[in-house]
């Protein structure tokens, strides 16, 4: 069974077992997803709200693309785990001669290189996630803005974590370019997403005073 089709109870059983995937990433992504997740419920109640009509098709917007985030981090829940499974795979291959030495070394260094597309999209959907937490928590429901701040603070989380993950891949790629476009793509990511967090929570804080 796919993880993103499994319960909630029987996908942290298996997050908790000694089976290396799914791991960090995966769990970056769920985190993901329910922040892309509130984001939706937010903007449905906003948009619903007879008192506050005229913001009804900003929040229909939200709602869709909060919508197609959560089912995006959620296939990638699956991608992340696959995509470190072919790094594993490429660790068993045989390494007794020079040739298959050879060969090993480079399905290795491809199967890291893969291994950092999944959480680096899972960082790229948890940024935006952001941008729409912040739009939530500036023009949502005035009773529902605690639920803009745990958007905020768990896509945040999302992008922290499929950072480290990206991060921990790229430190065995042996190839410089891929490894310096992708970690200043990725500390792009992380400054804007850390800005966009501060001014959530920093506005949900405003409003709740």
């Amino acid at each position: 069974m796919a993880f993103d089709e499994m319960s909630l109870p029987a996908f942290a059983d298996v997050l908790a077992s000694d089976a290396p995937t799914p791991g960090g990433g995966s769990a970056s992504a769920v985190a993901g997803a329910l922040a892309a997740s509130l984001v939706a419920m937010v903007a449905r109640m906003t948009a619903t709200t007879k008192s506050l009509a005229d913001r009804a098709a900003e929040m229909n917007e939200i709602t869709g693309e909060a919508d197609r985030l959560r089912d995006e981090l959620l296939r990638l829940v699956d991608e992340d785990a696959v995509a470190f499974d072919q790094v594993m795979a490429a660790f068993r291959l045989p390494k007794e001669t020079p040739e298959e030495q050879v060969i090993r070394s480079e399905e290795i260094q491809k199967g890291y290189q893969a291994a950092v597309q999944p959480p680096m999209l899972v960082c790229r959907g948890a940024r935006r996630v952001l941008e729409l937490a912040l739009q939530i928590a500036e023009r949502g429901k005035p009773n529902a803005v605690s639920d803009a701040g745990v958007a905020a603070l768990l896509a945040g989380a999302s992008l922290e974590g499929a950072g480290l993950n990206v991060q921990i891949n790229l430190a065995s790629i042996k190839d410089e370019a891929f490894h310096t476009s992708r970690s200043e793509a990725l500390q792009e990511m992380l400054a804007q997403g850390r800005a966009l967090r501060a001014e959530a929570l920093a506005t949900v804080s405003t409003r709740l005073s």
